[in-house]
């Protein structure tokens, strides 16, 4: 439907700071993978709305006003409608929030926004393998990383086979550079198995003349393959942690941020990841990297 009402050829515009000074003020975290996007719609006065998307990856009871909130201050900062589109990569299949309201003495608010939950895509994945969107491949390596999160050896078949689709598809070499980066991402490996993960890729792409590897590594996807076994496995405890911050808390401040990656002990590293599954609050955790 949305698709369908947007005028393609007026392009579209990502508004990443806008939408980070919108976050400040609503005083409710930093989001990662939110967006803002300005598109045009198709009617006469080409008008353009706004549409804000949230990608959540964590059941949280304040979910559904974050939501509001956001659609409400984008509203009042630009006086343009404003799409709130809801994508949930969580785990929880009874969880699926799509309003936000409250009514008290005969005043009534009630805001309602679309929802797509990716585990709703679990028994479609031969439809996924077979589409041709970039967006099937973002879903299946989402429910393939959900999948595998305890099995490194299937998640090293899996993700080797979605990479080569995305060779397969003809997509651009940008295209295919960018879902390498989000395939990378969220089905990370352990070292052991990521060294034969890339053995098996580099085979691959000179078997079927693809060079794509060394504009990948340019960009640094291959965390740490260039500078040795231990370098790569402190970088990756380096994200760990990141990544457990962010799923706990929403995010990580870049002050936070550049002082973990400044350790360089990985036992240290370890231990500041199991405080943070312990820790009730993003600053607590702050105060732990300190006293350490």
């Amino acid at each position: 439907m949305i698709e369908k009402d947007l005028n393609w050829k007026k392009g579209y515009e990502f508004l990443d700071k806008e939408f980070q000074s919108i976050v400040k003020e609503a005083e409710t975290g930093r989001r990662y993978l939110d967006k803002l996007i300005r598109v045009w719609r198709k009617d006469d006065l080409e008008t353009w709305l706004l549409i804000h998307i949230e990608v959540q990856g964590t059941s949280e009871i304040n979910f559904p006003e974050r939501m509001y909130v956001y659609n409400y201050r984008t509203y009042d900062r630009y006086r343009r409608p404003v799409a709130s589109l809801a994508v949930l990569t969580d785990e929880s299949v009874s969880w699926r929030p799509d309003r936000f309201g409250y009514e008290i003495w005969g005043c009534e608010v009630s805001f309602r926004f679309p929802v797509v939950k990716i585990l709703d895509y679990n028994k479609r994945e031969e439809k996924l393998l077979q589409d041709k969107n970039s967006f099937a491949l973002v879903v299946l390596s989402q429910l393939k990383a959900m999948e595998t999160r305890n099995n490194p050896d299937a998640r090293t078949r899996w993700k080797f086979d979605l990479v080569k689709r995305l060779y397969q598809k003809g997509y651009s070499k940008k295209d295919v550079i960018q879902l390498f980066s989000f395939i990378d991402w969220v089905m990370s490996l352990p070292q052991k198995f990521s060294r034969r993960f890339w053995d098996n890729l580099i085979s691959f792409e000179e078997e079927y003349k693809m060079p794509y590897v060394t504009s990948v590594e340019k960009i640094g996807i291959e965390k740490g393959m260039q500078q040795g076994m231990q370098q790569g496995m402190l970088l990756d405890a380096q994200d760990m942690l990141i990544e457990v911050l962010t799923e706990r808390f929403g995010g990580v401040s870049d002050e936070l941020s550049e002082q973990i990656k400044r350790i360089k002990s990985r036992e240290k590293l370890k231990n500041l990841i199991r405080q943070a599954l312990r820790v009730k609050s993003s600053e607590e955790f702050g105060e732990k990297v300190v006293s350490n």
